[in-house]
């Protein structure tokens, strides 16, 4: 019998939930994905545009499946959709005992609007209701991009009944007004006679680019100063977003909601790999752990904390004003960190359509060899 590794066991007990940042048809079909939910602690998966491209690039797994697609005429589009919702579909069947086992909190297996709608409400709006509807398992996540657009589409789909994943936040202005969607959200739900404790939400939170575009810029400024904040920004940030996570939802206006069943949006630790390797491979996972929220890690990362991880019992709580001195000295350094998030956000995008778009291409030229 398989045995789950002590030091992800550890994570999980101090109150953080791992998930992988990864799916494939092959991690369906080879068991692994299943041998990470039993020997890592693994108790959800977030996808994302770059990640099916990479896996349907590969393209063996989905082979016949295409080929029956394109038999009964399906284009492009129809044929993405379709490998990917039956991809999310077999993965939330398979977290199902998770799911129940957890009360709907987890066991969650997350899946992404299509990136060229990130500045399109009504379009976020109708695509997200209609991949609920495909996927059609309740332990589902729409994840909706936290754009200025896609903050009424995160309201308007919570209203629905629609557990949301909130991605691409860097911000932690941009998290409090993610927020206060989800709590709108859960307002009309409720008025709209939908059973508030069946709605969960988690706001990913994007890690490790802040502190590869904050580097950069300290690097350029030069001064002893500034090369002295390297490598701080991107914890100073997490550990900020986790307190403005506890004021919302410790709230007055929180509590009336709680008392009819509703969840806080938990904070999703995302892009949590570590880019520099001059930091520890498991910088974002031991430096981020606090009660209620969600590392999702790439495969690497994830056996690299199995492996050497440590778990840092107080990482987050208690350094609220270390973040908050790591951010007064950044800007007196010169980093304009507005603008900061704002470059990142919009790098966020544009590489999710930019993977979006070699999908398209590929599978649209796959198709014409078939056809052909």
């Amino acid at each position: 019998m398989s045995e789950q590794n002590t030091n992800l066991t550890a994570l999980s007990e101090a109150g953080v939930s791992v998930w992988l940042d990864d799916l494939s048809r092959d991690r369906l079909r080879t068991g692994n994905l299943a041998d990470l939910i039993a020997t890592r602690s693994v108790v959800g998966v977030t996808t994302n545009p770059s990640i099916f491209q990479a896996a349907l690039s590969k393209g063996e797994a989905y082979e016949a499946q295409i080929a029956e697609l394109v038999a009964r005429g399906a284009d492009t589009d129809a044929v993405i959709t379709a490998l990917t919702t039956d991809d999310v579909r077999a993965a939330c069947d398979l977290f199902a005992p998770v799911y129940e086992r957890s009360g709907g909190v987890d066991g969650r297996v997350s899946i992404e609007v299509d990136p060229r709608l990130a500045h399109d409400t009504e379009g976020t709006v109708a695509q997200a209701l209609e991949l609920s509807k495909i996927v059609d398992r309740p332990n589902v996540l729409i994840k909706i991009p936290a754009t200025k657009a896609g903050l009424p589409a995160i309201t308007r789909v919570i209203a629905e009944g629609v557990s949301v994943n909130v991605t691409l936040i860097f911000s932690v202005e941009r998290h409090g007004e993610v927020i206060d969607a989800y709590v709108e959200g859960l307002k009309a739900a409720a008025s709209s006679g939908h059973d508030l404790a069946k709605i969960h939400s988690v706001a990913s939170f994007f890690i490790s680019r802040v502190d590869t575009e904050v580097d950069a810029r300290l690097e350029k400024l030069g001064t002893d100063a500034a090369k002295a904040l390297a490598g701080k920004a991107a914890l100073a940030n997490g550990v900020l977003a986790y307190e403005l996570y506890q004021q919302k939802f410790s709230s007055d206006e929180f509590a009336e909601l709680k008392a009819a069943g509703a969840n806080p949006q938990r904070a999703l630790w995302a892009s949590t790999g570590t880019k520099n390797p001059a930091y520890s491979d498991t910088l974002y996972v031991s430096e981020l752990v606090a009660q209620h929220t969600v590392n999702t890690m790439p495969e690497k990362t994830l056996q690299a904390f199995a492996d050497h991880g440590e778990v840092h019992q107080h990482s987050v709580v208690g350094k609220v004003q270390d973040a908050h001195d790591t951010f007064a000295a950044l800007a007196e350094a010169g980093i304009d960190l507005p603008d900061v998030f704002e470059v990142l956000e919009s790098q966020g995008v544009e590489k999710f359509i930019d993977s979006w778009q070699e999908l398209l291409d590929a599978t649209t030229a796959h198709l014409e060899g078939l056809r052909g």
